[in-house]
């Protein structure tokens, strides 16, 4: 087996990964990101409402009206330190895009133009139309080019950690193209490869968000932590589950039942549909449980989001992309037509438990976005705040993976452990593998996933969906390949990426299971209120000998705002 020596190796390729690698090349150290998908198909570019930070403290905004709207919309699970130390960092990332070329949204004298989100107190997202994360990406990625020291290997798909006695010492990746294995050494690691929607059948996630990293981490020796904590996007367009973006919201869109109301009066009077994601989603369920709802296909029941009274001209100027995807996907003009949505599965708040610094338990290895878990979003994560966690967790890992390598001396990987994932892959999945149809299984999983672990959960589905999950994981054997050449094979990376999904989706389901509160995106029918009492921790899972999840419990870190009940 090969193997390619790097300094910093960045694995994903979306907001998080690339502002690491830009950072990191900055301080001159050499950097390689290993992507499975060309960088600019990564799913940053799906995201399109804006970017949340504190840019006019001058207008009566500040750090701590961001950071308590970012506690309060966790339901009180974010640790404080963090959200403190993030919130204050936000506004130089935004900047910094502003001087790498990002072409953000103006307002008449020339300043950053902001938009209200749900469950900030001020107009705080940054945004480029409602395409923002496209600019974004584009503005990074041209950035890099202009990086002798990153290297980009696209369509590299990574199987597995190379640890030795708790230190990160590189990866192993398949080049697509050719088929063959490589083993990376790295004096340091970054995982960036984004969260776990695919493990849904309705998400907005493309198709790259098969929680490829956090399986890696796990397996490897790293805690994971809150996985229970999945959020569900209000407005998932019906019925392909494309996010139509709380920018239509923050723009004064509305949403109505089958009887025309504006249903969110009785749940959130205040901010009414800019009420949290959550809360949100639990109202739009309840309208749709209860028969205000509009009958869906596949049973994807739905309400309307009116965009009508905001008129073409504003709907072409600031949503030019949901125009766009519905006269695509549905054949509405959303100036003329009611657009039919429903919660959709959008983000994963769990993931690599880090510390403050992006670093994970594995000495050299940090994560960074959607991956890692500093608890920033605790329960509930508020829109806009995603992206620039990516960009400060971006920066923050960068720097710190940078600093790492620098003073460290190359160290070799473990041959052993490398030699036997080649094996793993080629001999016991791509020639030998044993088990029932995958794609069956993943569709099967999806369906599972959907049913018991979506915006309302029970302990009797919790437990019936663990159970079907274990199944899966039986029937699933090694992973049966019906494709058995090397170039290019999707059949090999849908097997793996299902191995990754399976074993995540027993994680999701055990630890919602075990929490028996309804906090944030995690609402139980059977214990349908939040237990600060018992349940004002996280929920830290590690990987047994046997391959078992274990779960543990750490505290809340608060430094400012006791728990309180959330009104909007």
């Amino acid at each position: 087996m090969e193997v390619l020596r790097t300094d910093v190796l960045i694995i994903g390729s979306g907001l998080a990964g690339l502002r690491a690698a830009i950072e990191a090349a900055s301080r001159g150290v050499e950097v390689s990101i290993l992507t499975k998908v060309h960088a600019m198909r990564s799913h940053s570019v799906a995201y399109a409402g804006g970017t949340a930070a504190v840019l006019y403290p001058e207008e009566g905004d500040s750090f701590d009206l961001h950071a308590f709207d970012t506690v309060k919309g966790s339901d009180y699970l974010a640790d404080q330190d963090v959200v403190e130390m993030f919130v204050r960092l936000a506004p130089q990332e935004i900047l910094r895009l502003e001087h790498w070329g990002m072409p953000w949204s103006r307002k008449k004298d020339g300043r950053i133009d902001q938009r209200p989100f749900g469950g900030h107190s001020f107009d705080r997202a940054c945004y480029a139309s409602d395409k923002t994360g496209f600019y974004a990406m584009q503005t990074l990625y041209n950035t890099t080019l202009k990086y002798d020291n990153i290297k980009i290997y696209h369509e590299w798909f990574a199987t597995s950690l190379l640890v030795e006695d708790n230190e990160f010492r590189g990866a192993t990746a398949i080049e697509m193209k050719s088929g063959e294995m490589y083993a990376f050494e790295a004096k340091a690691g970054i995982m960036a490869t984004g969260g776990i929607g695919r493990l849904y059948n309705f998400t907005t996630y493309g198709h790259s968000a098969t929680a490829d990293g956090i399986a890696m981490a796990y397996r490897a020796g790293a805690p994971i932590e809150d996985m229970e904590f999945i959020q569900f996007h209000p407005t998932g367009l019906v019925p392909s589950g494309i996010l139509i973006s709380e920018a239509a919201r923050g723009e004064g869109g509305y949403l109505r039942n089958n009887k025309g109301e504006r249903f969110m009066a009785k749940y959130a009077p205040q901010k009414m549909e800019l009420a949290p994601r959550d809360v949100v989603s639990r109202a739009m369920m309840r309208e749709i449980m209860e028969g205000r709802g509009f009958e869906g296909p596949n049973g994807l029941d739905y309400v309307h989001l009116d965009l009508t009274h905001l008129g073409d001209e504003k709907i072409s100027e600031k949503l030019t992309e949901i125009k766009m995807l519905c006269m695509n996907l549905l054949g509405i003009n959303p100036a003329e037509e009611m657009v039919p949505v429903r919660p959709v599965a959008h983000y994963l708040m769990g993931g690599i438990q880090v510390d403050m610094n992006g670093a994970t338990k594995i000495k050299g290895l940090w994560a960074a976005g959607e991956c890692n878990c500093s608890s920033v979003h605790g329960a509930n994560r508020l829109g806009t705040n995603s992206s620039i966690d990516c960009l400060v967790f971006g920066y923050i890992t960068g720097k710190n993976a940078a600093e790492y390598a620098a003073g460290r001396p190359e160290r070799d990987i473990p041959k052993e452990k490398a030699e036997m994932e080649e094996k793993r892959v080629f001999d016991g999945i791509l020639r030998g593998g044993t088990g029932e149809d995958p794609y069956l299984i993943r569709r099967e999983m999806q369906n599972t996933m959907g049913k018991y672990a979506y915006v309302f959960r029970h302990g009797d589905g919790l437990k019936e969906g663990l159970n079907r999950i274990r199944e899966l994981r039986k029937l699933f054997g090694t992973g049966r390949v019906a494709d058995k050449s090397k170039e290019y094979n999707q059949n090999l990376i849908h097997v793996l990426e299902l191995d990754f999904m399976l074993e995540m989706a027993e994680v999701v389901l055990t630890a919602a299971l075990a929490r028996t509160e309804s906090r944030g995106a995690h609402y139980r029918l059977d214990y349908p209120n939040r237990d600060d009492v018992n349940w004002l921790k996280h929920t830290i899972i590690y990987r047994t000998k046997e391959g078992l999840p274990m779960l543990d419990y750490i505290p809340v870190r608060i430094t400012k705002w006791k728990p309180a009940e959330r009104k909007y």
